[in-house]
């Protein structure tokens, strides 16, 4: 049976988030200034050496876009690792679940902008222009050739020179300098060789869809092939063909990193946590969860608060 509705999952806004995991978070007023949930702008360098800690899997209220100049970065977006070097990007979606270590040195550039900051003031019922890399099916990984990595940077250090200056003053300007970086993205994006989606791929892609928005509803893989018009079996292959995992074994991961952010960033209880993502039986859950990780849910929480 599906498990009845409860609190929406909490996600971290900007001040929060620095006051929970920054050493000096006073050392960044911009970032805590009225306003800085729309957009931002900060040297990654000079953000980076504020984390001492590990940032456990969490979710943000609007999209990050971490662009390097030199060094690396390392991130957990989902159930996937990412690596990125000079001249490459890697965008964490408004909602997604991200979580990565300190130590990484490198230097670039943090975006952070709500969806709403692609929309001019004067015509905000409009929808705002679609990037495929916004949505959930978008590649997170985009790599720069050197000449639009040029344009890129010209567009960044004049997007931090303008926030720096004048902060949010002008929001169409700021608007425009992103609009014009997004559509640089945009084209280096569009023109990676990317292999033709074949069925399989566009059904993986779909049920990872579907198991993000409907954790909570205790779905089987039975009912989730039942949704995406298919047999079980039909379903399997192409989840495994595709990810080298079986549908219940994504289900399973995808259920456990929901509950690492709620036990780290709610205080629900276990039996609370499990009928967040689809699980009536706390000791199933509790079971399910120390499979994954090794260590059980409260063990993890307080791990979490020790870190």
């Amino acid at each position: 049976m599906p498990s009845s509705p409860s609190k929406p999952i909490v996600t971290y806004h900007t001040s929060s988030f620095l006051e929970q995991f920054m050493q000096d978070p006073a050392a960044f007023k911009k970032l805590r200034m009225e306003g800085s949930e729309w957009f931002f702008i900060v040297a990654i360098e000079q953000m980076y050496q504020e984390f001492r800690q590990a940032i456990p899997p969490s979710r943000a209220t609007a999209h990050s876009l971490l662009y390097l100049t030199s060094g690396v970065a390392r991130m957990r977006i989902g159930n996937e690792q990412y690596t990125i070097r000079q001249h490459e990007l890697l965008l964490v979606r408004a909602g997604q679940l991200y979580s990565f270590e300190p130590g990484d040195e490198n230097t670039g550039f943090l975006i952070h902008f709500r969806h709403d900051m692609l929309l001019a003031k004067l015509n905000a019922t409009d929808v705002p222009l679609a990037f495929e890399f916004l949505e959930f099916w978008g590649r997170p990984f985009i790599a720069l050739d050197a000449e639009t990595a040029g344009f890129v940077e010209g567009v960044l250090q004049r997007l931090l020179a303008e926030y720096n200056a004048r902060e949010l003053q002008y929001p169409d300007i700021l608007r425009a300098y992103l609009l014009a970086l997004l559509h640089e993205l945009n084209r280096a994006y569009m023109a990676a060789p990317v292999a033709p989606q074949s069925t399989a791929l566009v059904i993986t892609n779909r049920f990872k869809q579907l198991v993000t928005n409907s954790l909570q509803s205790a779905y089987s893989i039975s009912n989730y092939a039942s949704l995406l018009h298919i047999t079980p079996n039909h379903l399997t292959k192409s989840v495994r063909s595709v990810t080298g995992k079986s549908p219940m074994k994504w289900l399973e991961e995808s259920m456990v990193l929901e509950a690492k952010v709620l036990l780290f960033q709610s205080s629900l209880s276990v039996s609370e946590i499990a009928s967040e993502v689809g699980v009536a039986d706390s000791s199933y859950f509790s079971r399910l969860f120390k499979k994954h990780t090794g260590v059980s849910p409260l063990a993890f929480r307080r791990m979490s608060e020790k870190s």
